[in-house]
Formats: structure tokens, C-alpha cells, sequence
């Protein structure tokens, strides 16, 4: 049987540690994977409106194998920036692709857009993206917050706050998965009105609520709940997230891993990958489990990619908290209110 985890997080990946930094008056924050050592990486986009830096090297037919980390951030493409700071952090520390007698950090970053979210975007000349992008880094461990934290403090779905999730589960072959995502989504992660997660037929062990799937199913179910429709304001959406495995991967699998985990999006919101997201999955393959996969076991690895990636999608919107100037309640308020 397939079974959580020991933290349930994604640093139950062996060389895998995340890092979160935020500003709780911008209302938005970075979260930073870091890859000691370097791990095989790749990606798939299937949203519509995606914000990168550095994906296009993530390609199987493209030659850098390995990233040092992976950024996931708030603050649309001004964003972009955390990437700068995780870059400088561990420049300082030696690490990156060799050149020469220089040191180039590989990471790739992807970003979801809150710049409405009622947090104070008034920065400045600059944005502090970089600077919590370095403190992210100096951040890294193995346990780390989830829901208004990180990548996800200024995170909404069309009905609750979103926030940032994590889960693992360990195969019966001795191969780890985990996955880590920022719930900024336009759709919702909940069904109809009532307060039941999409993804609740992966839940393990009350994770998420514990609520299951409603009975009888509501009639409105199939509605399509979307982010801020009545007001008329578009682009403030996106999902991004991360899903990792110990096992030996080539660049070529790994991709094909992050297009299962998508299947996870589909899992959990409804709807997703619309053109008004900039659905993302990075995946990466640390190797540290020593062990390769068959055929066969990819066809097991694959499932536990979207299944385990539903299921962080719930948990981040599940451990949101209330903050000041919140336009959507959590999902805790509603189910458990004080």
C-alpha cells in the first residue's frame, strides 16, 4: 500500500529542502526548493497565461540537466525577481554550473499574479521580490509553513483563500513522491456551496478535513464558480507547483511525471488550465532512492503524481488563515467558525 510520508511534505524527497519568505502587508510572499545536490528537472505548462524564467532549458533535448533550486512567487512578473535573489544566495555559497572557474546557480522560476489581493503593491522603485527571494534560501529546511505562507500568503481560489499545499507518499518499492503548490486558482478547489474538497477521495488520515464527498451530491455541483467574474477583473489566477520523486529519472521522464501530476490540477478544481491561468508543474528527480523505474512502475509513479498532488492542492487551501483586508474567507472560517 502506498502511505503518506513521515512530514507529509515534499522534503520527504531525500535532497530536497523548501524555504518561505513573505510580506504580510504586500499579501504575497516567495517559496524556494533548494537541490543539494543539483537534480534533474522539466516542466509542462498547460495554462493559458503562464509568467516564467528559465524554462525553455528544462526541455529533454536541451542541455543543462540539473537545476540548484526552484522558485515558486507571487507578484505576477515583477515576481520574477525572487529567482535574482535565490540566484545570489547561492552564488555566495558556491554552488551552480560550472564555467570555467565560475559558478552559474541554475533556477528556474514561475510565478502567479495577486497584485489585487488587497495587500499595499506600493513598493517603490523596486520590488522586494529579490530580497525575499534570498531570504527564502536563508530559510530552507526540511519542515516549513503551509497555507498563507510563502508562495502562497497572497493566494485565492474563486471561493476561499488558496495558499501553498504539500503531500508525499511513499510506494510500496521503496520510491518517495511529493508535491508542492501555490493555490491562486480561478476556479475552486471546493464543490457547489458546500465546503467538500474535489480531492477528496485521495485524502489520507483526515489531512484536508476529513468532510469526503458530499451525499447527496448538490445540484449546483457542476457550476462553474469563477474568481471575481462579477467584477469583471481577469488575469488573477494561476496554479503553480512542484512535484518530486527520489527515484532515477532522465530529463525525458521527469517531464512526463509533471504532465500526470497536471492530471492532479483536474483532480482538485473545477475547472482548471483555463486560458486565464498559467497552470505550471515543475518536476524534479533528485535520484537520491537510487532505485529506476520500469515501465510498469512509472504507470504506479504517474497515479501517485496526481494523486498527491490533488491532494496538496486541498491541504493549501484547507491551512489558509484570516489575515487583515482578506477579500475571501478561509475555508477553516467557514467549516469552524469562532
Amino acid at each position: 500500500m502506498m502511505r503518506p510520508g513521515p512530514l507529509n511534505l515534499i522534503t520527504d524527497v531525500g535532497g530536497l529542502t523548501v524555504g518561505n519568505a513573505a510580506d504580510a502587508t504586500l499579501k504575497s510572499g516567495v517559496t524556494v526548493v533548494l537541490c543539494d545536490p543539483p537534480a534533474i528537472a522539466a516542466v509542462q505548462v498547460l495554462g493559458g497565461a503562464p509568467g516564467t524564467r528559465e524554462t525553455d532549458l528544462l526541455e529533454p533535448h536541451n542541455a543543462v540537466q540539473t537545476v540548484d533550486a526552484l522558485v515558486l512567487s507571487g507578484g505576477s512578473a515583477f515576481g520574477l525577481d525572487a529567482a535574482s535573489g535565490v540566484q545570489a544566495a547561492l552564488r555566495e555559497m558556491g554552488r551552480g554550473f560550472a564555467v570555467g572557474p565560475l559558478r552559474v546557480p541554475i533556477v528556474p522560476a514561475a510565478i502567479l499574479f495577486d497584485l489585487i489581493n488587497g495587500g499595499n503593491k506600493d513598493w517603490g522603485r523596486y520590488p522586494p521580490y529579490r530580497d525575499l527571494g534570498y531570504a527564502a534560501v536563508e530559510a530552507a529546511s526540511r519542515n516549513f509553513a503551509t497555507g498563507t505562507a510563502g508562495a502562497g500568503t497572497g493566494a485565492l481560489t474563486a471561493t476561499f483563500k488558496g495558499g501553498l499545499g504539500s503531500a508525499s507518499m511513499a510506494l510500496p518499492n521503496g520510491i518517495t513522491i511529493g508535491a508542492l503548490v501555490a493555490v491562486n486558482a480561478l476556479g475552486s478547489a471546493t464543490i457547489g456551496d458546500t465546503g467538500h474538497f474535489w480531492a477528496a477521495p485521495f485524502e489520507e488520515n483526515m489531512e484536508f478535513g476529513g468532510l469526503g464527498m458530499p451525499y447527496p451530491f448538490p445540484h449546483n455541483a457542476r457550476d462553474l464558480r469563477i474568481k471575481f467574474r462579477e467584477q469583471k477583473i481577469e488575469a488573477q489566477n494561476t496554479t503553480i507547483a512542484l512535484i518530486a520523486t527520489d527515484a532515477v529519472l532522465s530529463k525525458a521522464e521527469a517531464k512526463r511525471l509533471a504532465i500526470s501530476a497536471h492530471d492532479g490540477f483536474s483532480r482538485a478544481l473545477w475547472p482548471s488550465h483555463t486560458p486565464l491561468d498559467g497552470d505550471l508543474v515543475f518536476a524534479l528527480a533528485t535520484g537520491a532512492s537510487g532505485k529506476t523505474v520500469s515501465v510498469q512502475d512509472f504507470i504506479d509513479l504517474g497515479a501517485a503524481a496526481t494523486s498527491t498532488m490533488a491532494r496538496a492542492i486541498a491541504r493549501g487551501v484547507y491551512a489558509a488563515s484570516p489575515a487583515e483586508g482578506d477579500l475571501l474567507p478561509t475555508w477553516q472560517s467557514v467549516r469552524n467558525p469562532q
